[in-house]
């Protein structure tokens, strides 16, 4: 029995719009972080939170290292999403941002934030506390 060329062009399309599809299959959550972070020239934050994924409830733990004109202390209670990710695992990892901020008291904070699998964070939220920063920032999130 022989197949068409174009019957056969068709499948191979398909198989390979298949197989493509693995990103589009990608689901998000939503994150809960806690920060509290401290500095002169040289700072660091550590803090933990929540992912909620697929109905499930996980605690991550996140900790990083500032360098540049940092002074001051502050806490940030951030909220938002996580999109494209496959596993509660795929959260986890380094997010990297160069930015600079001034927060006196309460200020607002939101930031998106990329991993190296892929993995996308919106979050937003407040910072209190004095904390003046113009520095490149690095956050590492893990899934305990």
């Amino acid at each position: 029995m022989k197949i068409s060329s174009a019957v056969r062009t068709a499948l191979i399309a398909l198989v390979a719009l298949t197989g493509s599809s693995s990103a589009s299959l990608a689901d998000s959550g939503t994150v809960r972080l806690t920060i509290y972070k401290a500095g002169w020239i040289i700072g660091g934050s550590g803090g933990s939170g929540t992912l909620n994924f697929r109905g499930r409830t996980y605690r991550l733990s996140t900790g990083g290292l500032d360098y540049g004109r940092v002074f001051g202390g502050s806490k940030t209670v951030l909220h938002g999403t996580v999109r494209n990710i496959n596993r509660p695992s795929d959260v986890a990892g380094v997010y990297g941002a160069a930015g600079a901020g001034l927060a006196i008291g309460q200020g607002a904070r939101a930031i998106v934030l990329t991993n190296q699998k892929g993995a996308v964070l919106e979050l937003s939220g407040r910072q209190v506390g004095l904390l003046a920063n113009a520095d490149l920032s690095g956050l590492a999130i893990t899934l305990e």
